[in-house]
């Protein structure tokens, strides 16, 4: 069963119960990993960010070893 994150109530909803596209990030395969959406995307966003900055100082990053 998917799992979705509001982002305007903060709940975990399933296929039952969710919201419109907009409001819902996912789908996830765990109740749990929806409702850590939203550290699970600072975490990609931040590292991203990191990447890009090392990308454009002329750096450069190991590709391996990138998770998402």
């Amino acid at each position: 069963m998917p799992y979705w994150y509001n982002v305007d109530s903060g709940a975990v909803e399933t296929d039952d119960d969710r919201s419109q596209d907009a409001n819902v990030m996912g789908p996830y395969d765990s109740h749990e990993a929806a409702a850590n959406a939203l550290q699970h995307a600072r975490e990609n966003t931040e590292k991203w960010d990191r990447e890009d900055k090392e990308w454009s100082s002329g750096g450069s990053f190991d590709s391996e070893a990138q998770e998402d």
